[in-house]
């Protein structure tokens, strides 16, 4: 299968179809797999053709993982990762101050083992600070030739018109997939009609559009979907018409529940790039999949007829985290 290419917007930044999320190697999903496994992961997922590599200064070792896999074939990837957090850690609080975003990067960049930062996202917005300080802060970078591109994480329409005012945002990545459709209604229009590329993180649900949870299953204690609401025991089972109704597409496509919503994220609009995660191999082939699945237009029709009457239980966020990140 030869991998399928995608433009992310205007910015001229070309990647694979599908990307890969590396957070769950290290952080928030469990026992973390042994570096050694890490690595040979993920330089068998770029050999697989993946170019975009998803991590993070919040993600733990992640951003040192990724550099020593992914240093002998630098050149033929990108490396996005993010900043935002206070000393790097989600329960301190935010801090996008533009020295701090100065600090990130060059911390990173020796955690990466690189020269620059492909993609730099603003990991979560600060109200403490204006989206054209940070995005002036971007700038500067670079200018430095540090970073290549400005991205966004989980802000508005409006808000990306005021950092692009600044600094051209390549991207926007935001939470979108089968059973999360908020950016259709608050920030998809603003990404196309300024020609920004749109990542989508958690695309398959965290792991629940595959179809492979149920009622029974149990999170490790250091796996954050443990205290997730809409992953809790009740409402997996309240859910379930929504696995069903994938699982039924997959079906007659000859496709995995993955494939599926994957491929739909992928025939929404051709500037948007899923970026799954997972630490198995088999399962980055079958994401991989994915891109050999075309839907008809009457087989699109037909699946926002379906979900349009299917009811999601559940907040996507515990209280305590989305206060932090404002959602």
């Amino acid at each position: 299968m030869t991998m399928q290419k995608r433009k992310l917007g205007k910015s001229g930044l070309e990647v694979s179809a599908i990307g890969f999320g590396c957070m769950g190697l290290s952080h928030h999903r469990g026992p973390a797999l042994d570096r050694a496994n890490a690595i040979a992961l993920l330089r068998k997922v770029a050999e697989l053709g993946v170019t975009l590599f998803d991590t993070a200064e919040a993600y733990g070792p992640n951003e040192e993982i990724v550099g020593e896999a992914l240093h002998p074939v630098r050149d033929q990837v990108m490396i996005a990762s993010k900043f935002g957090f206070r000393n790097g850690k989600p329960k301190d609080g935010l801090d996008s101050r533009p020295e701090r975003i100065h600090r990130v990067a060059d911390a990173s960049l020796k955690r990466l083992r690189t020269d620059r930062i492909d993609i730099f996202y603003q990991h979560r917005a600060d109200p403490e600070v204006p989206i054209e300080d940070v995005a002036g802060a971007v700038k500067d970078l670079i200018a430095q030739g540090k970073v290549r591109h400005f991205g966004l994480c989980e802000v508005s329409g409006e808000a990306l018109h005021r950092a692009n005012a600044v600094q051209p945002v390549a991207v926007l990545q935001s939470e979108y997939s089968l059973w999360f459709r908020e950016p259709e209604t608050n920030v998809l229009a603003a990404v196309e009609d300024l020609g920004i590329g749109f990542v989508s993180y958690s695309p398959l649900g965290r792991g629940f559009l595959t179809g492979t949870m149920n009622k029974a299953t149990a999170f490790d204690t250091n796996d954050n979907r443990v205290n997730n609401p809409r992953l809790n025991a009740e409402n997996r089972k309240a859910n379930q018409p929504v696995v069903d109704a994938i699982e039924d597409i997959a079906k007659r496509k000859g496709a995995t529940a993955a494939q599926i919503a994957l491929a739909w994220l992928l025939a929404r609009k051709p500037w948007i790039v899923p970026i799954p995660g997972t630490t198995k191999l088999h399962r980055v082939e079958e994401n991989l999949g994915a891109t050999e699945i075309t839907f008809s237009a009457q087989e699109l029709k037909k699946i926002e007829t379906v979900f349009a009457g299917i009811k999601v239980h559940g907040d996507r966020y515990t209280p305590t985290w989305g206060a932090i990140v404002g959602r």
